[in-house]
């Protein structure tokens, strides 16, 4: 076998491990959460008889192991159980949740990525310079600000005073494309801030280290122009641990959304979850968490494999 395809192999085995491993985790830690699920759906004054009733019928006494096997079973069949506030099938109710969530993280990753990149190729074109030095400093102090800080001053500056983009993001079916855009404007803002510097500066840091190499300075010398360099040689070959850093942070746009959609009312999976684990909806919580994790190390997984198959040394070993 090629050691590439070997190297594959070895990357989605590890996903699925971890992902086994992020599924015990879940269940164990909603497991172990304190109070009775069957207490806070019928209240304090339910007898000790409805309890039991209600504990048998939720498999609550069924031994912990047994119940994880079956959640988890169910959830590759794309059972995700049923909700134990409204009684409404979970899956149906994350449908339109998740592509909330999704259409969220797809817009601030049009917007984030590529001015990542190019924040990031403007910072070594003018390395130790002012543009370097601005560009450096403002990226680090959008990321030292949690992002409702971020959410709530634009909130304050953009909504209220200049009246331009609604505070709340609120969006549904009927609405069209430049609506929904229209309503999530904010939210997109905080979220390109908040992960616009990581993404820039990793994006510095392999380049400057690729200048460094014999090659760029063989370009230098037979005349070849600092932006033809960095375009023709230095980015290619520092394309790996760079789309390592955009991929981690598409799973953050993913994942990390829950704060963002809570402070701006957004329909998606955050605020369900965050819903949920208020009326210790432990089915909601575990769905919420196996789903949030399948996407963070999917696309984790994405990051290893496009890094293996970008190193030149992999392709041709010999």
């Amino acid at each position: 076998m090629h050691p590439i395809f070997k190297l594959i192999a070895q990357r989605v085995a590890l996903g699925i491990m971890l992902l086994f491993a992020a599924s015990v985790l879940i269940f164990g830690g909603t497991m172990m959460l304190p109070g009775d699920v069957a207490q806070q759906i019928l209240g304090q004054s339910a007898t000790p008889e409805n309890l039991a009733n209600l504990r048998e019928s939720m498999g609550l006494n069924d031994p912990p192991v047994a119940r994880y096997f079956q959640w988890l079973g169910g959830f590759l069949q794309g059972d995700l159980g049923t909700a134990l506030t409204n009684g409404r099938d979970i899956a149906e109710s994350l449908g339109s949740r998740l592509g909330n969530t999704l259409f969220l993280a797809f817009w601030a990753a049009v917007i984030s990525v590529p001015l990542a990149i190019f924040l990031g190729l403007l910072a070594v074109r003018y390395k130790d310079r002012w543009p370097d030095k601005l560009i450096s400093a403002v990226t680090l102090t959008t990321i030292s600000i949690p992002e409702f800080m971020i959410g709530y001053v634009l909130i304050y500056w953009i909504s209220i005073k200049a009246g331009w983009f609604s505070s709340v993001a609120i969006i549904n079916d009927s609405m069209s494309l430049g609506a929904k855009l229209n309503a999530i404007a904010i939210p997109v803002m905080v979220l390109t801030l908040v992960v616009l510097a990581h993404m820039m500066r990793m994006t510095r840091a392999a380049i400057l280290n690729v200048m460094q190499s014999a090659y760029i300075e063989t370009a230098e010398l037979k005349g070849m122009g600092m932006l033809k360099i960095i375009a023709k040689h230095a980015f290619p070959n520092a394309i790996a641990p760079i789309v390592n850093v955009v991929m981690l942070n598409l799973a953050y746009l993913v994942v990390g959304v829950v704060v963002v959609e809570v402070v701006f009312a957004y329909p998606g999976m955050g605020q369900y979850l965050v819903d949920h684990v208020a009326k210790r909806d432990v089915p909601v919580v575990q769905a919420c968490g196996l789903i949030f994790a399948a996407v963070y190390i999917g696309l984790n997984l994405i990051a290893d494999i496009v890094a293996i198959l970008a190193n030149p040394r992999l392709r041709h070993p010999k």
